[in-house]
């Protein structure tokens, strides 16, 4: 099978494509990729010696532009369109696998026009506005959320199901902002800060490089001891030793805390397209499962009810709604489906 994996602009997109990338390495494939000069899928991508060949289109979003830079983004995907064309037939393309965002508009639409099979990975709990206007005409979408998806199995990495354990009490919370860090998130952490200390409760916090001075200071000062850092390369090790975490609610995080077993207090970006971010919390909130609390209505008083919930009947909850090996069943079911 040669294959197109195409989409990005964020890591919870190129995460996926990552997984299903590797996994068709290991099953000898070397696929295509189609992304855009624009977010971070050359920044990803670009020397992967995994892909047969990547391609970056001068594509962006859509969406939020102005009226003349909504019809300029359109020509640009409508000129990058027919030259998947090019690449499709010098690759001898089977199939195209998109993970969404803007710079999956080119390949998808280039996959119906031409004849291509075209899977989609959907992330997030609200479907993107590309993948929306894609699913109906797709082999099939892929989705942890939609009931109709033939695989719910996120694609996840192995280390967080291999360093997943039952949490039963609260002794180790970690704050997760980012490698760029979230500012919310830090003022946050400092306030809630004096009241775990006092509880004894060990705190591990990723604050990103923005705030970095700003809360080692703040630590020091008021002598609370914290594994505060800007960014790791190693961030499954430090979840592992928490029982509770504090984030955004990005759908690569939450299902890999998902396949952890940790509980969270998820704050959602509140400018994520769609409320994205919202939504992808309160699917574990509506199953008690995790909080959801916005950011406009985060209060340190609400905080509290975390140590009252059943943390050991959480964890439990988590490690049922994922199971290993997501990005394998992907790949298998299209294999698969071209054999049909």
């Amino acid at each position: 099978m040669n294959i197109v994996i195409t989409g990005g602009g964020t890591g919870g997109h190129l995460t996926i494509a990552k997984a299903i990338k590797e996994r068709l390495n290991k099953e000898d494939i070397q696929p295509i990729f189609i992304g855009s000069t624009h977010g971070q899928d050359r920044d990803w991508f670009e020397f992967d010696e995994g892909f047969e060949r990547c391609y970056f289109f001068e594509t962006s979003g859509v969406v939020n532009q102005r009226y003349l830079g909504k019809v300029f983004a359109l020509f640009k995907i409508f000129i990058s369109m027919w030259q998947c064309r090019t690449i499709f037939k010098k690759h001898h393309i089977d199939v195209v696998f998109s993970v969404g965002g803007y710079s999956a508009a080119p390949a998808s639409l280039a996959s119906l026009l031409f004849g291509k099979k075209l899977y989609i990975h959907e992330q997030n709990a609200v479907i993107g506005r590309l993948n929306k206007l894609l699913a109906p005409k797709a082999e099939n979408i892929f989705s942890s959320y939609l009931a109709h998806s033939p695989l719910k199995d996120y694609p996840i990495r192995e280390i967080f199901f291999d360093n997943a354990r039952i949490r039963e009490k609260i002794n180790t919370i970690i704050f997760l902002g980012g490698s760029q860090g979230a500012t919310a998130i830090n003022k946050f952490a400092m306030s809630v800060a004096p009241l775990l200390d006092d509880k004894g409760i060990k705190i591990i916090h990723q604050c990103g490089l923005h705030d970095e001075a700003m809360l080692r200071q703040f630590y020091q000062e008021n002598h609370i001891a914290v594994d505060l850092f800007a960014f790791s390369t190693h961030l499954e090790t430090k979840i592992k030793e928490a029982d509770f975490a504090i984030c955004r609610a990005g759908a690569s995080t939450l299902w890999e805390l998902c396949a952890s077993k940790l509980p969270a207090l998820y704050i959602p970006y509140p400018y994520a397209a769609g409320n994205h971010q919202y939504h992808n919390a309160n699917f574990l909130a509506e199953r008690k499962l995790s909080f959801v609390v916005t950011q406009e209505h985060l209060k340190v008083d609400d905080f509290v009810q975390i140590f009252e919930a059943n943390i050991k009947q959480m964890s439990m909850g988590l490690g049922d709604l994922v199971a290993p090996n997501g990005a394998q069943k992907i790949v298998d079911y299209m294999l698969k489906d071209k054999l049909r």
